[in-house]
């Protein structure tokens, strides 16, 4: 033994100094993960062969051992950390020498790499990483950061601070819609810093918000952070509660739980939204009130109006907050009143299945005990008159085929309780109505009477809703009763988007505005998975940059526009009539549907081929496509290299001596903050890919397998690894701005910025510990 250590104890000694030592060495990081694995092998299993590694193993033929196993403690939770005066039994790391271990490893890895890399279940939503990057990167290469800083800065700063408040706002609207960071802190270092330096603001605070609001694309969605954690948490905390309910003497999770064990990156980036606009705003508040008590280094700058007409404040108030609130609360009461509602007639050809009990019971008696442990006595008694109740009945009621008269019966009931006025019509009536208001706004001077044929048009449409149109009404005829005055509100918006595009801070923020809409509007609500709306968002960076492109080589953008609209015909089409021709009887007018839909996804495809065109022509998609292949390549070449080295302390029992260490505390909240003290000081020397790849693997089994909701402990852990980015020395962000910083700006200047930083993201972790609910609301409100 090593100075009184166990032989698994050096063991982990060894690999974590290897691996240490290959990132330090500035080898890169994707092969220095393979190569401390490999390296850290060989040394352990030299040092056992000489027999200098032993490993105090418990006895467990002894009868202490015994003992503890009769009086029903389980195996799984004996350990010396726990029963430090078990007898132990001296024998090798590797019982069964390392040539068996390594032919075991080489075996594994293959099999990961295929369930993990090739051809898992995970490799679709990996997919997503190829495509967030390459979204990321377009945006970047198209320039969107040097009007969002401009622009911002002549929203925010006439205010106390208003540049850093800029910053963060800046950041967090390139975390939704690029995620790069490191592009990001680049940019904003190279266009910001140099403006607030000028302007007086002192280098700690304009470093310190550049690079924390840099690393807001780690957290706030869509995050390459969240998707490469999600898919690991999901198997882990599948694997750690069917682990759990086994031990608890129950077949599965489902039955322990009364839940599926199931944990989404969908779901993951709908808890990690508020938190990352909670630490956005805690970023801005820190800068507004440093400012406050520190005038002199963070000044009010005023730098210029967004809008080339002035509007008195009392036209501002009208336009741009009472009517839009007018709008949206009224639609929102008539939801409630029942005036506005889904309007579907479709019914199933079956009926549906009777509902079975809340909890399963039909279970052993040492499962029963356990979920009576786990939900509650009245839990359980309210499941146990349920299953009565059903029993009585004759069983849970079977799916059966409805007779065409019980079919006539449903479409009927269906038609009388639809609302009048369709969910789909009244969005988007909302949303022109709010573009008309809008537009009145920015331009009171401006002729009316366009927006005053949109606006009445808008009541012709609901009207005709309400009178002519029914649930039963064919989706042609709907077409032709509001073709006219659809035409009359298309007049009044193309009017409204000349008036808007007068405005800098709509002309900048609107077109990225809307993609992550679209990203983001997908996922969060269950539309579709994070994969689709990955190539939803790269494709619409690729039309958004080459839009950029054309306008500033002064050529004609129609082809993207007309691109754009022909998405949004694709849509409403899709959405109002039934275009599956491979049914029997397929109508004229699902034919028609059909082939206009058909030659608008043509066109659609036609102008993202013409986007790629434009930017390769312009030098701009090549470079996108090898950094975008880069960082990939990257990302799972350390995915790859972090099995191995898994596998290398798997296979001498580090994972297992770990995970014992953890299990011997009894209160949870002591295991999570213990493994998050030690993610927090990992992260000050290494990335956040090293650690999810080769640490949460590790503790993951604990953490997730015990009572703890895993989007709260997920999100957690992904604020905690966004901390990596920031806590010097090695901290990534820090290294970018240093980079790009002016001479001026010392090294000192960035650590002592960032700690104000740094102490933020731990008070956003206090806040989420002690209000979880800040993660969870989100998911709850939104099922996915």
């Amino acid at each position: 033994m090593f100075f009184g250590l166990d032989g698994v104890e050096v063991g982990l000694i060894i690999v974590f100094t290897c691996l240490f030592g290959g990132i330090l060495s500035g080898f890169p990081v994707a092969f220095a993960i393979a190569g401390a694995g490999l390296i850290s092998f060989a040394i352990i299993a030299a040092l056992d062969s000489a027999g200098l590694l032993i490993h105090q193993a418990i006895d467990t033929g002894s009868q202490f051992y015994r003992d503890l196993i009769s009086s029903g403690v389980k195996a799984d939770t004996i350990s010396v950390f726990r029963y430090p005066d078990l007898p132990r039994v001296e024998v090798p790391v590797f019982p069964r020498g390392w040539e068996v271990a390594l032919d075991r490893n080489v075996s594994f890895v293959v099999n990961r790499m295929n369930e993990r890399v090739l051809a898992g279940q995970s490799i679709e939503t990996l997919l997503a990483v190829l495509m967030f990057v390459l979204m990321g990167i377009t945006l970047e290469r198209s320039k969107i950061a040097n009007d969002l800083l401009t622009t911002m800065a002549r929203v925010f700063g006439p205010l106390p601070g208003g540049l850093a408040v800029s910053i963060v706002v800046v950041g967090a609207f390139l975390a939704a819609s690029t995620g790069i960071v490191g592009a990001t802190v680049v940019t904003m270092g190279l266009l910001a810093l140099p403006t607030m330096l000028r302007n007086g603001y002192s280098p700690e605070l304009s470093t310190g918000v550049i690079a924390a609001s840099g690393t807001l694309g780690q957290i706030i969605p869509p995050s390459i952070v969240i998707v490469l954690l999600g898919t690991l948490a999901g198997d882990l905390y599948s694997a750690a509660q069917e682990k759990r309910a086994s031990v608890a003497g129950c077949t599965d999770a489902l039955t322990y739980l009364g839940e599926p064990a199931v944990l989404s990156v969908g779901t993951l980036f709908q808890a990690a939204l508020l938190p990352g606009i909670m630490l956005a705003l805690l970023y801005a508040l820190y800068a507004f009130g440093f400012a406050l008590l520190n005038p002199d280094k963070a000044p009010a700058v005023p730098m210029g109006s967004t809008n080339a007409e002035p509007v008195t404040r009392g036209e501002a108030f009208t336009w741009f907050l009472g009517a839009p609130v007018a709008l949206i609360v009224g639609v929102i009461l008539l939801g409630n009143l029942g005036i506005v509602g889904g309007q579907s007639i479709n019914v199933s050809q079956f009926s549906d299945t009777g509902k079975g009990a809340s909890l399963r019971t039909n279970v052993s008696p040492e499962c029963q005990a356990s979920m009576i442990e786990l939900h509650g006595q009245a839990a359980w008694d309210s499941a146990i008159a349920q299953q009565t109740t059903i029993d009585e009945a004759g069983g849970v009621q079977q799916s059966e085929r409805l007779t065409e008269e019980e079919m006539v019966q449903a479409t009927a009931d269906k038609i009388a309780n639809a609302a009048p006025i369709g969910t789909g019509v009244a969005v988007i009536l909302v949303l022109t109505s709010l573009f008309l208001t809008t537009a009145r706004g920015i331009s009171p001077a401006s002729s009316a009477q366009p927006l005053l044929i949109g606006a009445t048009a808008t009541v012709l449409l609901l009207l005709i809703d309400i009178v002519l149109i029914s649930p039963a009404t064919s989706s042609g005829a709907m077409v032709l009763l509001m073709a006219l005055p659809f035409a009359a509100l298309m007049y009044g918006v193309v009017y409204a988007t000349k008036i808007c595009a007068q405005n800098e801070l709509i002309r900048v923020v609107f077109p990225p505005l809307i993609l992550i809409v679209a990203v983001l509007g997908s996922i969060l609500g269950g539309i579709t998975n994070p994969t689709p709306a990955a190539a939803l968002g790269a494709g619409g960076a690729i039309m958004l940059a080459a839009y950029r492109k054309l306008r500033d080589e002064d050529r004609s953008p129609k082809v993207i526009i007309w691109s754009t609209l022909a998405i949004m015909i694709c849509i409403l089409i899709g959405i109002n009539f039934d275009l599956r021709i491979n049914r029997e009887e397929v109508g004229f007018q699902s034919w028609i549907a059909f082939f206009v839909a058909y030659a608008a996804y043509l066109y659609a495809f036609f102008g993202l081929l013409f986007a790629c065109w434009i930017l390769y022509t312009s030098g701009v998609l090549s470079p996108v496509v090898r950094e975008t292949a880069k960082v990939t390549s990257m990302v799972f070449t350390i995915l790859i290299g972090s099995q191995l080295l898994n596998l290398v302390v798997i296979s001498f029992g580090g994972e297992h001596y770990i995970q014992q260490f953890l299990k011997s505390y009894d209160n949870e909240f002591t295991v999570f903050l213990i493994v998050m003290l030690v993610l927090f000081v990992l992260g000050f020397v290494l990335d956040f890919l090293e650690i999810i790849y080769i640490v949460i693997p590790i503790v993951g089994p604990v953490i997730y397998g015990g009572t703890f909701d895993p989007k709260w402990v997920t999100i957690m852990i992904a604020v905690n690894l966004q901390t990596s980015f920031l806590t010097p020395p090695f901290g990534f962000a820090l290294f970018y701005l240093r980079g790009v910083a002016p001479p001026e700006v010392t090294t000192g200047h960035i650590y002592r910025g960032i700690v104000p930083f740094v102490l933020i993201q731990v008070a956003g972790l206090a806040l989420l510990w002690t209000f979880p609910g800040i993660v969870t609301i989100i998911p709850d409100l939104i099922p996915n």
